[in-house]
Formats: C-alpha cells, sequence, structure tokens
C-alpha cells in the first residue's frame, strides 16, 4: 500500500515548503506568522517590545500597529495575556509604534521596532 501523501496542518502558513510557527495577535485576534508578530513582554509593570524574541517571561504578540494596540488596550487584553492583576504600563510601546509608523509613513523602513 502507498502512503497518503502529507498536507501541510491546518491553521499553518507555508514558508518555502516548511510550515512557520503562527501566533494570535492579542489586538485584533488574528492569527498570523510569528514573524510578522511582535513579542511584548512585561517588565517591572511595563510592556516592552522584544523584538529579538529572547526575554524572559511570558510573552504575547502584537501586530506592529497602533489600531491593533489601542485595540488591545480597549479590550483589556494585555491583563489576560500576560496572567497579571492590574493595569499594564503600555506608554513607552505606545510611542514606540508611533515612531515606527511616521518613519513608514516618511518612506524609510524601520528593521526593528
Amino acid at each position: 500500500m502507498r502512503p497518503a501523501p502529507r498536507t501541510p496542518r491546518r491553521g499553518r502558513l507555508m514558508e518555502r515548503g516548511r510550515t512557520a510557527p503562527v501566533r494570535t495577535c492579542v489586538g485584533c485576534r488574528v492569527r498570523t506568522a510569528k514573524s510578522d508578530l511582535l513579542r511584548l513582554v512585561v517588565v517591572e509593570g511595563v510592556i516592552v517590545p522584544d523584538p529579538r524574541g529572547r526575554l524572559p517571561g511570558r510573552g504575547a504578540h502584537l501586530h506592529p500597529d497602533p489600531a491593533c494596540l489601542e485595540l488591545a488596550e480597549r479590550r483589556r487584553a494585555f491583563p489576560r495575556a500576560f496572567r497579571l492583576p492590574g493595569p499594564l504600563d503600555a506608554s513607552a510601546l505606545r510611542e514606540r509604534l508611533a515612531a515606527r509608523a511616521a518613519q513608514q509613513q516618511d518612506g524609510r523602513m524601520v528593521s526593528d521596532v
């Protein structure tokens, strides 16, 4: 008997014949490739970006878009995603995303947030 051909798992994105890790944006709740999202961690009550994905602690993923950040704050998604009580300070993250959006509008691409 001939083995059945392998098919990609449902919900995975193809990348050069290999499956890419999939994560969900805490703002818009869209599942997409991990490389398209920005990892966030909490350091002393402040949400900070982790573009290299190396900081310790529980992470959450967000599109690098101010609209997704606003949606996540309105839905109060960060305390749930990080499993921490109370409000978290996202002002530093908001400023970095706004600066990145302004640079993209000027035509300059930014490699890291």
